[in-house]
């Protein structure tokens, strides 16, 4: 069987090898398949870490971008040949084609002098004067490599940098460009980098902006530069162009500010009949849709006060993140006056639908010999009490049906109602400062949810809780819940089903009466919220999760002392639980990338609390966690309560303490196809002995106890949404002894494989 298995690998790898091999046949006479790029940097004044980022540089300046290829394998461009020539635009093989295939990326002697002109023109942006690139080739079957070969000098340097001067002492615009050059990224004895003065032009731009002169550009300001001084430096003289008009020179204040609050293509703009705010905003809103205050808590332009950029980006950004309308625009128009410069501010507002309604419908089938569906309506109101108020009533049901052997099965029957109201402000006693480019907001919730096993048990939960929703920026984001509430209450136990928690710990904790009061603080980073092309992004999200906490020190609650206490006849929980996740994306190109996570949280219960809630427990394995795991059953530490891949019922595993890494390759393959390989380990684990679970407790050898599983998976990238389908295998059993606990020998056995069907990325 071994042997068999060599012979397919060797097999398969022979084949692409020889596909490899046969990618130029299809080539005409004189063509060459331009299959790699070179870039030698001869230097003896560049460091080599400088070296290998310069020439990073350089690669990504190079065009065309050349055939995707895996391990070598230019799988596009053998789809493209083995489609051959379809008479027809349309059928089987015009789509693969054209859709999935890829043409061959040809050489040409015009293509690669381009490209030599565009890195001579890069590496004298840089400062290497008079440094030359030389351009060759390398042609083998057909396949051609282009060598660039870049001759570096040193270089050159910042002497001196001098600002504009003008011979009138109270020429305002002269004054405030000097005050300026303290921050200048113009540094004597930096090298010289065109770059670097483009930033340096539009960061002064940017400033003049903020100090009232709307119509300035960063294109005014030219820098003159002297490579003649010696010893391989420049002098700097910047200057603002004559022709600059007068206009650019001036600083302008807001005039008034009018907002029409309905906006249509066919509004009449010439009326300003309206109502006028306390702030001196005329608000044009004939159908009263929104309060005047809405726009006086939101926009922070005033009239009388000088134009700023900042003002005028925050105005913006504020009215678009309350959610109610689907374009925002300004226009300014200058107006004449005796007593200065002003602008007339015009703000166009064109509102959302004010309600809408939203069906959704899923079906499932897991492992565990479940099958089902779930049904849910969203109806959103988005301007509830006229100050851009969003309320949300969402109504779910679903149905699930697991068969567990000799012809029994459970039904499970669920659903519920949650309400949401978001207002765009802090309703709160206390002074809140709103000066951020993102209103905040305060959200209520108020829940209530049926949960029906047959022929086991009923739950239902009540939730209700308010707290607050922030940005700083745009990466970053904090949730505040003062108040979170939720009570679970077990009702219709079948006599059967009480014996069974009578002597299973696990299932009787998994539906105990339960009531949590606490708070709790969310922080979010994610440097992908802002579009970008960094190589490097990162995403981290911080919970802290707190309850009970003023009630035990308030009624001196101490189950250790027999001192527990109740609230609706109910022990209140008491503990703290917190949570970090942490995710790298590493960028290789525009689809494809390595993104790895390290995820993991613990739990403390203390005072009225002998154990965490069941609901706040961590659990591992499933489609978003260790996918080579059935969901919730894998662990805690080596404890085996039958491999849960396998075995068609257990019962979902909780632990207080949770870590987990992952890591992904994800690349594309053609049209809206993704394709992933990924590696998962981790486990949960008890913070105290558990003597039901044996081998459950996290201790100094915890690593003995990760379950690592690998596996691979297509994602279709349909932009509104992602549909995924993983296949993972478990490579190693943290149940097993040790010395047996890796099974790589097993990686190829069918039913050892665990299907995973989700909607989203898993991180």
């Amino acid at each position: 069987m071994l042997q068999l298995k060599w012979t397919v690998i060797t097999l398969i790898f022979g084949t692409l090898f020889g596909v490899s091999c046969n990618e130029s046949k299809y080539l005409g006479d004189g063509q060459s398949l331009y299959v790699a790029n070179k870039i030698k940097i001869e230097s003896k004044e560049i460091k080599k870490g400088k070296a290998k980022d310069l020439r990073t540089e350089l690669d990504d300046l190079l065009r065309p971008r050349l055939n995707t290829k895996i391990l070598g394998f230019r799988y596009k461009l053998w789809f493209y040949n083995i489609a051959g020539n379809p008479k027809k635009a349309k059928g089987f093989r015009h789509w693969l084609k054209t859709k999935v295939g890829e043409p061959p990326v040809l050489a040409s002697a015009s293509i690669l002098q381009k490209n030599a002109d565009v890195l001579q023109n890069r590496v004298e942006n840089k400062g290497y004067f008079k440094d030359t690139v030389i351009q060759t080739s390398e042609v083998k079957n057909k396949k051609l490599t282009a060598v660039y070969t870049a001759q570096f000098g040193p270089q050159y340097t910042i002497r001196n940098v001098t600002y504009p001067q003008s011979s009138d002492p109270t020429d305002s615009i002269y004054k405030r460009i000097d005050s300026m050059q303290r921050r200048s990224r113009l540094k004597k004895g930096e090298p010289y980098d065109l770059e670097v003065i483009k930033d340096e032009r539009a960061r002064i731009d940017s400033r003049l902006k903020n100090q009232g002169y709307y119509y300035f550009s960063p294109n005014y300001l030219v820098v003159d530069v002297d490579s003649t001084v010696g010893d391989h430096q420049v002098d700097m003289n910047m200057q603002i162009k004559d022709e600059t008009p007068d206009k650019a020179q001036d600083v302008y204040t807001i005039n008034n500010v009018t907002l029409y609050a309905q906006y249509d293509i066919h509004s009449d703009t010439s009326r300003s009949k309206g109502v006028m705010t306390p702030e001196g905003y005329l608000i044009i809103d004939t159908a009263k849709m929104f309060k005047p205050s809405l726009f006086s808590n939101t926009l922070v332009f005033r009239p009388g006060v000088i134009y700023r950029r900042d003002d005028h980006n925050l105005s913006l950004s504020r009215l678009v993140s309350l959610g109610v309308f689907k374009f925002v625009k300004v226009r300014f128009e200058p107006m004449d006056s005796t007593r200065g410069k002003k602008l007339n501010a015009f703000y166009y507002l064109s509102p959302s639908d004010k309600k809408s309604i939203r069906f959704e419908m899923s079906g499932l089938s897991r492992s565990d010999n479940t099958t089902g569906g779930e049904v849910a309506v969203t109806w959103r109101n988005r301007n509830l009490f006229r100050g851009a108020e969003l309320f949300t009533v969402g109504l779910f049901a679903g149905l699930e049906e697991q068969s567990i052997g000799k012809g029994q099965t459970i039904t499970t029957k669920r659903g519920g109602i949650d309400l949401n109201l978001y207002i765009p402000r802090i309703v709160s006693t206390f002074h809140w400062s709103t000066s951020s480019a993102f209103v905040p907001k305060t959200r209520i919730n108020l829940g209530y949810e049926l949960f029906d096993r047959s022929m086991q048990y009923t739950l239902t939960s009540a939730k209700t809780s308010f707290g607050y929703i922030f940005k700083q920026s745009l990466p970053t984001e904090h949730q505040i819940t003062l108040l979170n509430i939720n009570l679970v209450n077990p009702t219709n136990i079948t006599p059967s089903y009480q014996a069974g928690l009578d002597t299973n710990l696990t299932l009787a904790r998994a539906i105990e009466r339960q009531f949590i009061i606490g708070s709790i603080y969310n922080f979010n980073y994610n440097s992908q919220a802002k579009q970008n092309r960094r190589r490097n992004n990162f995403y981290f999200n911080g919970n802290l999760d707190l309850s009970g906490n003023w009630l035990g020190l308030a009624t001196g609650a101490n189950i250790d002392k027999d001192k527990q206490k109740k609230i609706f006849n109910t022990p209140f929980s008491q503990y703290v639980k917190v949570e970090l996740d942490f995710r790298h994306y590493l960028s290789f190109s525009k689809y494809s990338s390595l993104v790895s996570r390290i995820t993991g949280g613990v739990g403390y219960a203390y005072g009225n609390s002998s154990s965490m809630p069941f609901v706040k427990d961590f659990f591992a394995g499933g489609t978003n966690d260790i996918r080579a795991f059935r969901s919730r059953a894998l662990g805690p530490g080596s404890y085996f309560p039958g491999n849960p891949n396998k075995n068609s019922f257990i019962v979902d595993q909780p632990g207080d303490v949770k870590l987990e890494a992952n890591l992904e390759y994800r690349a594309k393959l053609f049209s809206i196809v993704r394709w992933a390989l990924f590696v998962d380990a981790g486990n949960i684990w008890t913070r105290q002995l558990d003597t039901n679970r044996i081998g459950s407790k996290f201790t100094s050898h915890f690593l003995n106890d990760v379950a690592v599983g690998i596996g691979t998976g297509l994602r279709f990238d349909v932009s509104i949404l992602v549909l995924r389908v993983d296949v993972a295998t478990p490579v190693r059993y943290p149940w097993l002894a040790n010395g047996n606990k890796w099974v790589f020998n097993k990686v190829t056995d069918i039913s050892n494989l665990v299907l995973n069907l989700a909607i989203g990325y898993p991180f």
